[in-house]
């Protein structure tokens, strides 16, 4: 068995800007109340973090700051992936450096390599590190999917111990339980799929309703992975038109909206993303309400 990283809730974190750039007094706040709420780890610097539209200063000063403010109290992963290998390896280190627990790697986009590239770019990465290196299968945002096969022969690789699984395709997904075992941990990449995920061996979820609802997305694994199935499926329908709702349009714009409605004001979404629209704020509004009352455990 490789090294677990969390079991449970990490919350792929959206971030806060102003004018000025990150909004780390706001960051800070969200950071604790996250903690207080019993997230099992946090993810920064990801596609919920607008990493994409971060520059590699941003980046670097938002990465240190998570980890100084989290002082080791749960695991801090880094957003370290590129369509760059040589970037990707100069992020990994920096964030080995400043002391990451793990870090997460995107499939390279829109270069669209073949599995053999994708192979080699994550062999690149692997070897330039000792962090535990976590996969991000998102071939909807990239372009590439990562096969099962291509799961396989990375997993042979020490440090290459979990992916994130955001393809949408169960099938697939069970495909790599069976395949890599205990050699590659699974987490869900999408909120709506947290419980089939778990049921097929998932260790938990890198969420984004987990900004919005740190402990109930905790429980929704806790109560799985404890045997209480039952209680665990109740919670995850029960939060499934919230979770849709953050897709209304492309993450992160909803849930910079709802963090806004609960209160942190982190600004809008950066160019070429847009703020919500008015129509989609109604359907987020109406959701975030119910959910925050309704008869949930």
């Amino acid at each position: 068995m490789k090294q677990i990283i969390f079991k449970g809730c990490a919350t792929a974190l959206a971030t806060p800007f102003n004018e000025n750039g990150v909004n780390f007094k706001v960051f800070e706040e969200m950071i604790e109340n996250q903690i207080s709420n019993n997230v099992d780890a946090l993810l920064v610097c990801g596609t919920t973090g607008e990493s994409s539209t971060m520059t590699e200063t941003e980046k670097k000063e938002t990465i240190k700051f998570v980890v100084d403010i989290v002082k080791g109290r749960i695991p801090v992963i880094a957003g370290t992936g590129s369509n760059n290998t040589k970037s990707a390896i100069e992020m990994t280190k920096y964030a080995e450096s400043v002391g990451c627990d793990a870090c997460l790697l995107v499939t390279p986009y829109y270069n669209k390599t073949t599995q053999e590239g994708l192979i080699a770019h994550y062999t690149s990465i692997a070897s330039s590190t000792n962090l535990p290196i976590i996969l991000y299968n998102v071939p909807s945002r990239t372009g590439v999917n990562i096969a099962p096969e291509t799961c396989l022969e990375l997993s042979k690789i020490p440090n290459i111990v979990a992916i994130k699984e955001a393809s949408g395709n169960i099938s697939q997904v069970a495909k790599i339980a069976k395949l890599c075992q205990d050699n590659l941990a699974i987490y869900s990449g999408n909120d709506d799929q947290t419980i089939p995920i778990l049921s097929l061996g998932g260790l938990g979820v890198i969420s984004v309703l987990s900004n919005v609802s740190p402990k109930f997305t905790h429980e929704i694994v806790m109560n799985y992975l404890e045997g209480n199935t039952k209680k665990a499926l109740y919670m995850q329908l029960s939060a499934l038109d919230l979770a849709n709702a953050l897709f209304c349009e492309v993450n992160p714009i909803p849930v910079k909206y709802a963090l806004k409605l609960i209160g942190y004001d982190f600004g809008t979404p950066r160019l070429p993303l847009v703020e919500l629209s008015e129509k989609n704020k109604a359907i987020l509004e109406n959701e975030v309400k119910k959910f925050s009352i309704g008869d949930v455990p």
